[in-house]
């Protein structure tokens, strides 16, 4: 039995104490939770010093190294055009990675997008494409190679076990033991898949605000700084968007009608900032890989992008032209007074549709597809007494007091502003760069 170079308490000492884990101790701690010789609750432990203490930049540098090292490294190198991914840290109704990745590929350029499942209040892309009939997201690698070098350019499909196994673990440890809104612990997890992940080129959507994991725009800003530092130390090129999740972006909550919008925006239509966003990002990752002067807003109206998306959803299975699940089951909420839309808070609206069955409490849960809520009305939208202002939809009528029950209080009428008043500031608040 060989003998461990390191004591997992002293290594929790250092950093219970204010101290800074020697690059050898944290390649180390790492390595021996992977392998199961450092305990659960050890690691709790250590992830509960972090949370308290922080981590110095270069920390969070080997941190997140040490994951990538606990599994799989891909590359992209043997691909016949420059790869480009996006990352969001999540938000209500935040579907832009259903319209952005056939847009960009559209322009000639590979988009590797390995996505998730939701947990809570947000939505998962994985969740979302599976409303499509016949999609797939398990892909293999030898699958996603080629349809990313093929002609359809763009993949979005669920990440395999093999990268960063040392995260998975970790991950679903920090979300039993409150110690997940940790920006090193949020770093180094979102970092640490990305860069394994072999793409060489990296835009990150954090979001702020109610309906976002980072509510406070300067922790969100921290975070932002923190994962492109982490991306461009790495040889990936790395750049962020500080975007405002406040309200709910589009018009739609759930998988099946995120489907839906979705394909209004690639048909050049859509809520306004789901285009804008779609359109700020695309711009983003086509300037990080060599396109600063594409004209993104052109390939969705001229059809370029939708041609895309038919051939994306077709190669995983899926058919584009089949009609999606639509709920039994529907409760509309109307305007009580005329006036002004001067609230709609993201958060409440984001559990609703999760007590709507749109999202999970457990990772094991299914994903109801066809519930969610559809919004009528946004801030600084002019209503009328009797109006919808949004409608729920669901398998059982019994989920609706639940969910609204959730939304008292998360909308509001003024019923004394004029049209216009309300309305939201800039959509992308900042960019970020190495």
């Amino acid at each position: 039995m060989s003998v461990e170079p390191f004591d997992a308490v002293d290594v929790i000492r250092a950093k219970r104490d204010g101290g800074a884990v020697p690059e050898p101790a944290l390649r180390w701690m790492v390595d021996a939770y992977t392998r199961g010789y450092v305990s659960d609750a050890q690691m709790a432990s250590f992830a509960m010093a972090i949370y308290q203490r922080g981590m110095a930049r270069d920390e969070i540098r080997v941190l997140t190294d040490a994951m990538i090292d606990s599994g799989e490294r891909m590359s992209f190198a043997g691909l016949s055009k420059p790869t480009v991914d996006k990352h969001s840290t999540g938000g209500v109704g935040d579907k832009i990675t259903l319209p952005l990745a056939p847009l960009v590929a559209s322009f000639g350029v590979a988009v590797p997008q390995l996505s998730g499942r939701g947990l809570g209040h947000t939505g998962g892309t994985l969740d979302k494409l599976e409303a499509i009939p016949g999609w797939r997201a398990a892909l293999s690698n030898d699958e996603m190679f080629a349809q990313l070098d093929g002609d359809v350019g763009a993949v979005i499909c669920a990440a395999g076990s093999g990268l960063a196994p040392a995260d998975k673990k970790l991950y679903a440890l920090r979300d039993v033991t409150g110690t997940v809104d940790s920006i090193p612990l949020i770093a180094s997890s979102i970092m640490s898949k990305k860069i394994a992940e072999g793409t060489g080129a990296l835009v990150l959507d954090v979001k702020f605000g109610s309906g976002a994991f980072m509510q406070d725009y300067a922790m969100a800003r921290e975070l932002a700084e923190t994962m492109v530092a982490l991306g461009t130390d790495s040889g990936v090129k790395t750049s962020a968007l500080l975007t405002d999740m406040n309200v709910p972006l589009g018009l739609t909550i759930g998988n099946a009608n995120e489907v839906r919008e979705s394909v209004e925006v690639l048909a050049g239509g859509g809520p306004a900032d789901v285009r804008e966003l779609t359109i700020a990002l695309a711009q983003e990752m086509l300037a990080l890989a060599g396109l600063p002067d594409a004209d993104v807003a052109g390939a969705l109206d001229d059809g370029r992008a939708m041609d895309s998306w038919r051939k994306m959803i077709a190669a995983q299975g899926g058919d584009p032209d089949a009609a999606l699940p639509v709920a039994r089951e529907t409760h509309v909420v109307t305007a009580p007074v005329s006036g002004v839309m001067s609230k709609l808070e993201g958060l409440p609206f984001g559990i609703a549709a999760w007590r709507l069955g749109a999202g999970r409490a457990r990772a094991e849960d299914p994903v109801i597809h066809s519930a969610g809520i559809d919004l009528h009305a946004k801030p600084g939208d002019a209503v009328v007494a009797g109006q919808p202002l949004f409608t729920l939809a669901a398998e059982d009528a019994a989920r609706f007091p639940r969910a609204l029950e959730a939304l008292e209080g998360a909308w509001e009428i003024d019923a004394e502003a004029a049209p216009g008043a309300h309305a939201p500031g800039p959509l992308v608040r900042e960019r970020i760069t190495g």
